[in-house]
């Protein structure tokens, strides 16, 4: 069912706004289903070049319109930010436009049919575990990808955090460690929500 809540309309015509009202839940304007990638991938040179090279592509290969939190938020406007000097000025300007990032990741993560997450790293990055706890919450199926091989987990049961893995598992998700496990992993879980 569309929610106007959770799609930013105001700027819509009337006839963009009647065509989103026809789209199944969690689907784009090409009838795709909706994936909101979880990551701290954009920290880094190395992250970006996963995300955009190696996992959107692949992605985008098996049908899914990819919501990327890292491209939600126009970058000439987290440049300006970056670039003021530091102090009082620029941390006022974070203040402004924290709540602005968290929002359009919010209505994105609202939008999408999926979730896949990141969860490599010494820890689940902790923005990642918010938007999987916030994805539960709004009954979103949470596969996660771990391809990192160091250890993670609170004890020898888990593979990484157990709040967050119990998050994914009872969404009806699961935790690949191979992006060659995507394809088949992705139909599981759409099939067990089905």
């Amino acid at each position: 069912m569309f929610s106007v809540r959770s799609h930013p309309v105001r700027a819509l015509p009337i006839v963009a706004l009647l065509f989103l009202a026809l789209l199944p839940a969690g689907s784009g304007a090409s009838g795709q289903q909706r994936l909101y990638l979880a990551s701290p991938l954009g920290f880094s040179e190395e992250g970006r070049y996963f995300k955009d090279k190696v996992l959107k592509p692949k992605l985008i290969q098996l049908g899914f319109e990819v919501l990327d939190p890292w491209v939600l938020t126009d970058a000439t406007t987290i440049s300006a930010v970056l670039n003021l000097p530091y102090g009082a000025r620029k941390r006022q300007a974070w203040r402004k436009l924290n709540p602005e990032i968290g929002r359009r990741n919010q209505a994105a993560i609202d939008r999408s049919s999926i979730v896949l997450a990141v969860l490599d790293g010494t820890d689940v990055d902790s923005g990642t575990a918010a938007e999987i706890g916030y994805a539960f919450a709004r009954d979103k199926p949470i596969l996660g990808y771990r391809g990192d091989l160091r250890l993670s987990a609170d004890n020898e049961g888990s593979v990484v955090n157990l709040q967050v893995e119990y998050f994914i598992r009872q969404s009806g998700g699961d935790i690949i460690t191979t992006i060659d496990s995507l394809s088949k992993a992705l139909a599981r879980v759409q099939r067990a929500r089905q």
